[in-house]
């Protein structure tokens, strides 16, 4: 093992950089700009529900309305607000760990939050069997069922 010419970065006797694990595994995530709008905001929604949640604040809940509300193309933002609560109330329900989110302004996406927007993204391709797949990844099997059928209602939101 050798260092680079800066001396700060581990290099490999092939002469490529190693990355620390963390940086390797936050490389590889996509970050909020690599979604559409409606990804965007959804994933916004998904974090002020999760702040309201984990604080009991209920700013954290009129935020999300709000934003929800100033989101260009949104025509029904209460019911996409409400979809997505739905949606985390069906997740933190059915597992036996609690979601990992970033706080609304951070720029990179939890593991959790990288596969709640795969689902998304799947659902809105309408691939119902690849879909299930994904959900059953996710969930398991005790919340299959109701978790598609609350992804699929927020996709088409």
């Amino acid at each position: 093992m050798m260092q680079d010419s800066c001396g700060s970065v581990p290099v490999t006797e092939a002469g490529q950089a190693r990355l620390c694990p963390l940086q390797a595994a936050l490389a590889t995530r996509p970050d909020v700009e690599s979604y559409d709008d409606f990804g965007r905001v959804t994933l916004s929604l998904f974090r002020f529900i999760a702040a309201a949640y984990a604080t009991g604040a209920s700013d954290c809940w009129e935020a999300a309305y709000r934003f929800a509300d100033e989101a260009p193309g949104i025509t029904d933002s209460p019911l996409l607000v409400a979809r997505v609560a739905a949606l985390v109330r069906i997740l933190r329900s059915g597992r036996p760990c609690q979601l990992c989110f970033m706080p609304p302004s951070c720029r990179r996406l939890s593991k959790d939050e990288a596969e709640l927007m795969r689902l998304l993204a799947v659902a809105r391709g309408k691939q119902p069997g690849e879909l299930q797949t994904v959900v059953c990844q996710f969930v398991g099997n005790e919340n299959e069922t109701v978790t598609t059928r609350a992804v699929n209602a927020l996709a088409v939101c």
